[in-house]
């Protein structure tokens, strides 16, 4: 899998770029500020509909428009077919092949996308929720059932948490509430076993890749979810779970239990890195699971995603920073933002397409 071609409009600081990329590497370098990072986001916009570093679409219209356009050409085994997205200030619309797409979830999963950013530490610092964010949004990659399963639960626990709210009302109904909650459950279910086959999926392959870059053995992920996975029966035991603690989320009119309140944590041995890791061990630990994930796209769908590290090596050791590149092939299409080509293995640039970069402005280079 590979973008060919990327045409952007009015996208952040941009008014208008086309660029032809390279299948295997791609480097961006040039100074701050100048939309290294805002070209990297535009290509995960238009494979997720959504940007990583904004909530708010209206962001990411340039300040002089009333809509943004991004548009690629991707190539899968020699298939070739078109992705755009316009972001308009009160909708978006989605196309493939210039036909309208209504479900989010026929579209996601078309082109993949892993990225890394200085900001994906939030993964491990910050809270739950960052952490399940990351989760829903990997696995709605690669599994379109897996997007609709999580809409269909997240709105079943709505119905479920305002009903819960009503146990005053004179209208409740216990047998309602079994309903929406048998309901719930089964789709927590599903949620339950991607997830904990996706993370299985990535311990196969993050211990050697951290032991690679780092020297460091025993990393893995470890799943929290809060039904025992070593006991098939999740069905019974969410049943019994929700009959013992009925009265309390009655009394709280909140469901306390169920794939929303996920967790997951990163360790070396029994070490939890997010709490006694230090930072270069965390950006570390990222890079792995990211690396990891590159793997796990490609055992699942049969091609590679692609790539974006956005100012990776300025982080990294010269040693670390060699046993990152040893994971770059040409198989894969990684596209690389710098402020600085010094900072890159001397290899990787004569392999690589080289972009200068100036105010929005990209400019295919040849020199170093």
């Amino acid at each position: 899998m590979y973008l060919e071609k990327l045409e952007i409009n009015k996208f952040r600081n941009y008014e208008h770029l086309y660029v032809e990329l390279s299948k295997s590497i791609n480097i961006i370098y040039g100074n701050n500020a100048q939309g290294k990072t805002n070209l990297l986001e535009s290509i995960y916009v238009l494979g997720l509909t959504k940007s990583h570093r904004s909530f708010i679409d209206n962001n990411l219209i340039n300040k002089d428009s009333n809509f943004a356009r991004i548009k690629g050409l991707l190539n899968i085994d020699d298939y070739k077919s078109t992705l755009e997205i316009i972001i308009q200030k009160t909708s978006k619309k989605l196309k493939i092949d210039n036909f309208d797409i209504k479900k989010v979830s026929d579209y996601i999963s078309n082109l993949n996308i892993i990225i890394f950013y200085p900001e994906d530490l939030k993964i491990i610092k910050d809270s739950p929720g960052e952490r399940r964010k990351y989760l829903n949004t990997e696995l709605s990659q690669l599994y379109s059932n897996y997007y609709n399963s999580l809409n269909e639960y997240n709105k079943l626990l709505k119905m479920r948490n305002d009903y819960l709210k009503k146990v005053n009302d004179n209208t409740f109904d216990k047998e309602y509430l079994l309903i929406i909650t048998n309901y719930l459950i089964d789709k927590a279910i599903l949620i339950y076993r991607m997830r904990n086959q996706f993370l299985k999926e990535i311990n196969n392959y993050c211990s050697e890749i951290f032991k690679n870059i780092t020297g460091l053995e025993g990393f893995k992920l470890l799943y929290k979810p809060n039904i025992d996975l070593e006991n098939n029966n999740f069905k019974e035991q969410l049943i019994e779970k929700f009959t013992k603690l009925l009265n309390t989320e009655i009394k709280l009119g909140n469901t306390l239990i169920g794939p929303h309140r996920d967790d997951f944590e990163f360790c070396i041995g029994d070490i939890n890195l997010k709490n006694y890791g230090s930072q270069g061990q965390q950006r570390l630990a990222i890079l792995t699971l990211k690396l990891a994930e590159i793997e796990v796209f490609k055992k699942n769908k049969g091609y590679y995603p692609i790539l974006l590290l956005d100012d990776v090596f300025s982080e990294l050791d010269e040693v670390k920073k060699n046993n990152l590149l040893n994971y770059i092939n040409n198989d894969i299409q990684t596209i690389i933002t710098t402020t600085d080509l010094n900072l890159i293995n001397k290899d990787i640039i004569d392999r690589s397409k080289l972009f200068y970069i100036e105010n929005g402005n990209l400019i295919e280079s040849k020199e170093v």
